[in-house]
């Protein structure tokens, strides 16, 4: 390919790169829903990782999402955020953004953030750099030809060290926190691009039990301005945060309620909590 014809393939009038989107991307929860997926299914080599899943998340809410291992759990948010196609479905965030037409890039651009079990920070780098860092990675790459950052930039850094906790630990390295810091690290380098809607996978494992608790008083104070949904294994880290818990099996929605109704479901007991129970 030529060099004339990479810019006009850059150039596509029907591709939306992340780099040129607007940054205040309008999210419309008139109907006070901010993530609608539909009849959603996913089949690997015959596997029905998602056989025609229904769940609905209401805008700044804090849902937990909990199922044994292969109930669809992790493929679930992989579609949301891009990274599995599915078979068949509808995924909207709001009411009109189809997150099925996007990337992986345009969707974490759109306003949702992911975080995995194991948290990836710099460890070399300061836990101020680490957040810096990806404040100029949700920017894109014109933004980082700027050198500094803004009065209201570095105002936004410190607002999300407060929210995670680490103000005293910001020139430390990111590779001398505990386990339990990285954690927050890693949240807080999501909070950098100030997203709508944040899936959170199975944020205390290896925790202490006072990090543990930390991090339920952290995940509970982000939800309202924005929208939290949390996969999680732990059942009593469940019951401290989730008014609502949605429990998956083979690839649909089981059981949906407050903690003691999904206990107290007789099926839940006998798929899923029957040994704990």
């Amino acid at each position: 390919m030529t060099m004339l014809e990479s810019t006009r393939e850059f150039w596509r009038r029907d591709q939306v790169w992340p780099v040129l989107m607007d940054d205040d991307v309008k999210v419309d929860v008139s109907k006070q829903v901010i993530l609608y997926v539909e009849g959603l299914s996913v089949s690997f080599d015959g596997f029905k990782a998602l056989n025609d899943l229904n769940l609905y998340i209401n805008d700044g809410e804090l849902r937990c999402l909990i199922g044994a291992n292969g109930a669809g759990k992790t493929t679930l948010m992989d579609v949301i955020t891009g990274k599995t196609a599915c078979d068949t479905g509808t995924v909207y965030f709001g009411q009109t953004i189809n997150l099925l037409k996007h990337s992986e890039a345009e969707i974490a651009q759109l306003g949702i953030g992911r975080k995995f079990q194991k948290p990836t920070v710099f460890e070399a780098q300061t836990v101020w750099e680490n957040l810096e860092l990806a404040l100029k990675a949700s920017k894109g790459i014109w933004y980082n030809l700027r050198a500094s950052l803004s009065a209201s930039e570095q105002d936004l850094m410190l607002g999300i060290l407060d929210t995670i906790g680490l103000q005293t630990q910001s020139k430390q390295l990111a590779g001398a926190l505990s386990h339990g810091q990285k954690q927050w690290l890693e949240i807080g380098m999501l909070l950098a691009s100030q997203p709508r809607l944040l899936l959170i996978d199975e944020p205390v494992a290896g925790m202490t039990a006072q990090e543990t608790e930390r991090t339920a008083e952290l995940l509970t104070s982000l939800a309202g301005d924005r929208t939290v949904v949390v996969v999680e294994h732990d059942m009593e880290f469940v019951r401290s945060i989730a008014r609502t818990v949605t429990v998956l099996h083979q690839g649909s929605v089981l059981a949906e309620g407050t903690m003691d109704d999904v206990q107290n479901n007789r099926d839940v007991i006998e798929v899923y909590l029957g040994e704990e129970a």
